[in-house]
């Protein structure tokens, strides 16, 4: 090893090491590296499993040894925590390794009814006072999370319940005088408020949508109707989703039942589906669903109205536990992670006068909340749907949810009305094809039908538009697209540029009144200044693999590339974990933007990302090579290096294999691996389908208030700054941004924006590989919310 160091000291010089990060994004970091020592984690896993509960176990280990703490892991959950014994173990840093792509919990969970008694509790207690643990991290549902709460509330009283019996000393109460608690949210049901994601419910999607998929070619194949019960017996949110992200034709949730007489509204609805040329017909169900009575709606039920009254042949199929299995997905790896390196900084910050609290989603962001205000915001939604006060409900369940409902109730119009706005609205791709496009154009189409207006399709991008390739679209086109990769309408990264004379003909001959861009960067330019033609309101739905169009956090079809890159990066680690002793080079896409690598390293468990925004330098390489050379000194004797395709002219993918393998000779050898055009390639993610769905119909509202402001003496006239914007989600909202105001936070020469969010990321996944020395950024580290003042009170049967 001494070796390695002198020859790149004697070949580069001497170079002093500094933090890469790119200064534009850092604003306040600060070293944790040392503010757990002396102090103890504990963390567990209880209730149901759910996929991704193993990456958040991952992370709550490795930085909390990373802060200096000592971490245990629990065993069996609560059941663990009571019995004490061999369930109670110190968890090293190769004891989470291999972790990150395994379903389920590997350490195990129970619904412990122990624990619910004061003795069981009393139990647990001393087998953490004996440890010196009075930090203790739970992942679970809001059974578990409550049951840990009431265990914090009541220490004081169960430490001098224990001194009484003899079992502890007052020193030992003394040195254990009070407990923090920070939770985690388990749930494929999604069913904890508070939170827009809880861990395990991306996954559960992926499962739900993988069996949907499969089950509609063979319900097209033979002109059937399927009935799909899956998991949500207080909560309709993966029901929802899945219909959204299957075009379901009907849909239903305990939150929000079916009017009365809903069966004779079913019939038509899939009747009218039938006339209008659909060989199949889907509908989900949450296994919670009721009627306005609150009476159980059963899949047998629905299945035998539907063959007996419409005579279809109709099949129904329950899930079951398949969702709560399977290799958790990108986005639920990422999730468990940040709120597992959140939970630990959330447990060495408090207080004994620190309320628990829940590790949330918000957005993009990761924030706190008072774990118990979340309970019963929750709890109340129950008592909502128990009351028939469905409309509570649904708007206690959050925003993320109501945005869901609101836009499925749009879409499940069949019947356009017969009055016709005489407005005609235009859909082109650009770019590169990317999964999720085809969810965009189906619900923009179908949104505008339903407000009357025409839709019209450009075919083959900008060129299309500038050769005529325009044609109206209709309801039925765009039948079963929500599933399908790529562009159906074609798609071609030229830009309007010397064609931008034919493209301003072409508006005003096929009378287009205004255009929906589905697509990438370079779109964000217009030129209206020389061509009145394009003074038209114009919207941009970001969509492609890069992720690196601003004004958004997210583009439609970068998850989809994601858990593509992902799943590959599991296959060769499972390569290499059999091999030993080697380490994979692996280029993704993504041009100048490191979004797909850092995320994917951050999914992936990689040791190194290289990316262009943070640049990197030679001393930079030979602190990762040294690093791998430590690691293969112990059980884990492989590595996985991630880099973005632009992220250096001279630090290319083939330099980095030629320095790897020269510097590892003897201690590890290398591989290489471009993963090209599968990123671009495969069916849509569940939250790409449902992102598209939700923008394309956003978009389409947002075109009809603007054409309404631009309609002027009999035209449509549209040159002010806010009639070409970029529908983005920015942290955490869907909004409308000028494209005029974009321009300062673009680099145009590199094609991303100025600031990116994930950059703030990037220490997490140093801290995970077991750098020293990284800095984390807490700049947006905000006071603890409160639930109660988002959703509103309960009083009176009113919010």
């Amino acid at each position: 090893m001494r070796c390695k160091k002198e020859f790149f000291h004697y070949v580069f010089g001497n170079f002093s090491f500094l933090d890469t990060r790119s200064s534009r994004n850092m604003a306040h970091p600060k070293d944790h590296s040392k503010m757990g020592i002396g102090r103890s984690i504990a963390v567990l896993t209880s209730g149901g499993d759910a996929q991704g509960m193993n990456a958040a176990v991952r992370a709550t280990v490795r930085v909390g040894i990373y802060t200096g703490a000592k971490v245990y892991f629990v065993h069996e959950g609560y059941q663990g925590l009571v019995d004490g014994g061999d369930n109670i173990k110190p968890a090293t840093w190769e004891s989470v390794s291999m972790m990150l792509q395994l379903g389920g919990t590997v350490i195990g969970s129970a619904r412990c009814m122990d624990f619910k008694e004061k003795w069981g509790r009393l139990k647990a207690a001393c087998n953490l006072v004996k440890l010196g643990i009075t930090n203790l991290c739970v992942i679970g549902g809001d059974g578990s999370l409550t049951g840990a709460n009431q265990f914090r509330t009541e220490w004081s009283e169960l430490l001098a319940d224990l001194i009484k019996q003899g079992k502890i000393t007052a020193e030992e109460a003394k040195r254990s005088s009070h407990l923090n608690i920070v939770g985690m949210v388990g749930s494929i049901d999604n069913d904890f408020c508070g939170t827009d994601m809880t861990i395990g419910t991306d996954s559960a999607l992926h499962r739900i949508i993988e069996v949907v998929d499969a089950i509609t070619t063979t319900a097209q194949s033979h002109q059937r109707t399927f009935i799909l019960e899956v998991m949500g017996r207080h909560c309709g949110y993966l029901a929802l989703v899945t219909a959204l992200a299957c075009g379901a034709d009907w849909v239903f949730i305990p939150e929000m039942p079916p009017e009365e007489n809903w069966e004779e509204h079913l019939c038509k609805r899939l009747i009218a589906q039938r006339e209008r040329g659909s060989r199949l017909n889907v509908i989900i169900m949450a296994e919670g669903a009721q009627d306005r009575k609150q009476k159980p709606i059963t899949c047998d039920q629905v299945k035998n109205l539907v063959s007996k009254k419409l005579g279809f042949d109709t099949r129904s199929t329950i899930l079951g536990h398949v969702q709560r299995g399977g290799t958790p997905s990108a986005f639920d790896r990422i999730l468990g992670s940040r709120m597992g390196v959140e939970a630990v900084m959330a447990l060495l910050e408090a207080t004994p006068e620190t309320p628990a609290c829940v590790v949330s989603l918000s957005g993009n962001m990761a924030i706190r909340l008072p774990l118990m205000e979340c309970v019963q915001v929750t709890k109340d939604v129950t008592v909502a749907m128990a009351e028939g006060r469905f409309e509570d409900a649904v708007n206690l369940r959050g925003k993320s949810f109501q945005n869901n409902w609101n836009t499925y109730k749009m879409l499940a119009h069949v019947n356009p009305p017969e009055v016709k706005s005489n407005i005609n609205i235009a859909i082109v791709n650009v770019g590169a094809p990317c999964a999720g496009m085809n969810a965009a154009v189906r619900s923009a189409v179908r949104a505008g039908l339903i407000q009357g207006h025409q839709m019209l399709a450009i075919h083959d991008g900008f060129d299309g538009l500038a050769n005529g390739q325009i044609e109206p679209i209709t309801w039925a086109q765009v039948g079963g697209w929500t599933g399908k990769g790529g562009s159906n309408l074609g798609t071609k990264r030229n830009l309007p540029g010397k064609n931008i004379e034919q493209i301003s003909l072409n508006i005003a001959k096929f009378n287009i009144h205004s255009l929906i861009i589905i697509g990438v960067f370079g779109c964000c330019k217009t030129t209206r200044e020389k061509y009145e033609e394009l003074c038209i309101p114009m919207v941009v739905i970001p969509a492609t693999v890069s992720n690196n169009v601003p004004g958004s956090d997210f583009s439609i079809g970068a998850d989809t590339a994601l858990n593509t890159i992902t799943t590959t990066c599991d296959r060769i680690k499972q390569s290499a974990a059999g091999t030993k002793r080697r380490v994979f080079i692996i280029e993704t896409m993504g041009g100048y933007c490191g979004y797909l690598a850092t995320m994917a390293g951050l999914s992936s468990g990689a040791d190194a990302a290289y990316i262009y925004e943070e640049p990197f330098h030679i001393h930079d390489l030979e602190l990762n090579v040294m690093h791998l050379i430590e690691k293969m000194k112990t059980s884990v004797k492989r590595g996985l290096i991630l880099r973005n395709s632009n992220a250096n002219d001279n630090y290319t993918t083939q330099f980095l294999y030629n320095l790897y393998s020269e510097e590892g000779k003897g201690t590890f050898d290398c591989r290489m691996n471009i993963l090209g055009h599968m990123q671009q390639g495969g069916t849509p993610t569940p939250f790409d389908r449902n992102f598209g769905t939700k923008m394309g119909a956003k978009s389409v509202m947002w075109l009809t208030d603007k054409l309404k402001e631009c309609y002027r003496h009999g035209r449509i006239f549209a040159n002010t700054p806010d009639s070409a914007c970029v529908l983005g989600m920015k942290k955490r909202s869907l909004i409308f941004q000028p494209l005029a105001s974009l321009k300062d936070d673009t680099d145009f020469e590199h094609r991303i924006p100025k600031t990116e969010w994930w950059l703030k990321l990037r220490p997490i996944l140093k801290i995970l590989a077991r750098y020293e020395a990284v800095e984390i950024d807490t700049s947006e580290v905000a006071a603890m919310e409160h639930i109660i003042k988002k959703t509103g009170e309960i009083k009176g049967g009113k919010i």
